[in-house]
């Protein structure tokens, strides 16, 4: 079998028959989804039930305990068949005609594919186009490391399912920010990475996201997704080859993304100095980094008051960016 596609499944049933839709394509073989149903609550048990019963060859389901999405995607690991791995959350879907297209080019030659993916809103209005990668053809992780720079999502690409069964790398459970914790390391033990260049996601920004302000907290978990991937690099021996990436990487989402999110929820939080200051730690000299150096004005200005905790005045222009944007 060429691929399963890992979906879990946590009261989603507003959404949940569209992205079983989106990834069922009948009478095409070599393929099966893995549907993970990770203790639900509301309908969605029934609604994964309905497509079983009608798909009894193609989708099977498994029911676990609630453990978060890391849990369920290592849940549909354990359970999946496939050469290839593609996680699709199941508020998500996948475009017309990209399960076929993705099994035409599963030849075997590649341990990573990436691809593009489109952000959508609840309308299926098209919001944005990202880039899985800028980087053409086929490499390597040494060829380019920049890869790290690219968003570290599970969600658009392909991955051979070897590379989690022979190292052990999973998902942490319950653990927000997990893709950051995960994904870096897998590419560490790739082999052949090929850019698809193919707009086969569709990501749904929807309300009641990770922003909300009751969560505020949890933004402490990205201190342990950053240092899952630091001490796995160090384990490897490959802290130093790839500094200035993990580096520019760690600014972006501890020091830039998670600062700025808890900033805009709450300015007075003592959460930004354990940010920052486990950030500084690791990287004392990073002004001197090439990749940062290089980012869009904004970026290193919002940066600039992070570091220097000028904390109101970066609180005002996030709200005013905001209101702006509504």
């Amino acid at each position: 079998m060429k691929l399963s596609i890992v979906i879990p499944i946590y009261n989603v049933q507003d959404y949940l028959a569209a992205c079983l839709d989106s990834a069922i394509v009948p009478d095409l073989p070599d393929y099966e989804i893995i549907a993970v149903n990770d203790g639900s609550t509301d309908g969605s048990a029934a609604v994964l039930e309905d497509y079983v019963r009608r798909c009894p060859d193609l989708v099977k389901a498994v029911t676990t305990p609630n453990g978060g999405l890391g849990h369920a995607r290592n849940t549909g690991i354990g359970a999946a068949r496939g050469e290839y791995l593609l996680f699709l959350d199941s508020d998500d879907t996948l475009a017309p005609g990209a399960v076929s297209e993705i099994l035409a080019c599963l030849d075997g030659s590649f341990d990573v594919g990436v691809f593009d993916f489109v952000t959508v809103d609840e309308h299926g209005a098209e919001i944005q186009y990202d880039r899985g990668c800028m980087r053409e053809g086929v490499f390597s992780f040494s060829d380019y490391p920049a890869l790290l720079l690219s968003p570290p999502n599970a969600v658009n690409k392909l991955w051979r399912r070897a590379l989690f069964t022979e190292s052990g790398v999973r998902f942490p459970d319950r653990q927000w920010f997990e893709d950051l914790a995960t994904i870096p390391r897998l590419y560490l033990r790739a082999g052949a990475i090929r850019n698809l260049a193919k707009p086969w996601y569709r990501y749904l920004r929807r309300p009641g996201s990770i922003t909300n302000s009751s969560s505020i907290e949890r933004n402490r978990e990205m201190l342990l997704s950053v240092s899952a991937v630091m001490e796995d690099y160090a384990a490897c021996g490959k802290t130093e080859p790839y500094h200035d990436e993990l580096e520019a990487m760690i600014a972006y989402h501890e020091a830039l993304t998670s600062s700025t999110r808890v900033n805009l929820l709450d300015a007075r939080s003592p959460l930004q100095d354990a940010l920052l200051e486990d950030f500084l730690h690791r990287f004392p000299g990073w002004r001197e980094n090439p990749y940062i150096r290089v980012w869009p004005k904004r970026h290193r200005l919002l940066l600039a008051l992070i570091v220097s905790k000028h904390r109101r005045t970066l609180h005002m222009l996030l709200t005013l960016n905001r209101l702006r944007k509504q």
